[in-house]
């Protein structure tokens, strides 16, 4: 009975979620020749704030526990697992103060109304997973912009999203690289929670009346620990919060 009742839900869900991706895509363009940056991003958080209401058509329930004291005049790189694409929306809503700027892969970067318009042109990184030498330098000159502008990167060391909820092996390379170009960081762990239950039924139709939570752990300043203690400590504190 829930798997039918989640059809006509998904539908909607669907509907609007494609809408307000249409609709804002050239209000972004719009208010990036108009406004600039500071326009661009208002308009950015308004939009992922419309993404994720429509999770409430499915019924889900959203926690975003943040009891932690962020540094506000400092860079920060968000390291999280990754369950599904509507993780994204969240971050960069509730996490909006700390102009969270992604680290993605560049197929994103064409074809997807609003998001690849974001991706390209609001200080995201795009990066190339078959050219290595590529990925380096955008890594690099993604972390120099953060170092410069006191904003958030966001990166989700495994690489892939978990389609079961457990986290996949963590890669150390895309967060040395960051930490090393942004030399004065704070690391802030954040761990997902039943994100991948949306797409237990693989997409259509959506799962309905999932709780998703995310939670902010307490920040540490990359500098203070040599980096493999530095990404073990994150690791260890992202995953020992993981619901199985």
């Amino acid at each position: 009975m829930k798997k039918i009742i989640a059809y006509p839900l998904t539908i909607i869900f669907y509907l609007f979620y494609g809408l307000l991706l249409l609709i804002f895509h050239p209000i972004q363009w719009i208010a990036l020749k108009l406004g600039g940056y500071n326009l661009h991003k208002k308009v950015v958080s308004i939009l992922n704030l419309g993404l994720v209401r429509c999770l409430h058509f499915l019924g889900t329930k959203i926690k975003f526990i943040n009891k932690q004291t962020i540094p506000e005049n400092a860079p920060l790189i968000i390291v999280s697992n990754h369950q599904s694409m509507n993780d994204i929306p969240a971050i960069i809503w509730f996490m909006r103060k700390y102009h969270p700027k992604f680290v993605s892969k560049k197929e994103l970067g064409k074809g997807i109304p609003s998001v690849s318009f974001n991706l390209r042109h609001g200080g995201s990184a795009l990066i190339d997973r078959k050219n290595p030498k590529q990925a380096i330098e955008e890594l690099a000159r993604f972390g120099k912009y953060i170092e410069k502008n006191k904003f958030a990167a966001v990166i989700f060391p495994e690489g892939t999203r978990s389609r079961d909820g457990i986290p996949k092996r963590f890669s150390s390379n895309g967060m040395k690289t960051l930490v090393k170009k942004i030399p004065s960081a704070y690391i802030v762990p954040l761990t997902i929670n039943n994100s991948w239950k949306l797409l237990k039924y693989g997409g259509f139709p959506m799962n309905i009346g999932v709780d998703l939570i995310f939670e902010v752990h307490k920040p540490i300043q990359a500098s203070s620990l040599k980096f493999e203690e530095l990404f073990e400590k994150v690791e260890k504190t992202i995953k020992n919060s993981v619901i199985s």
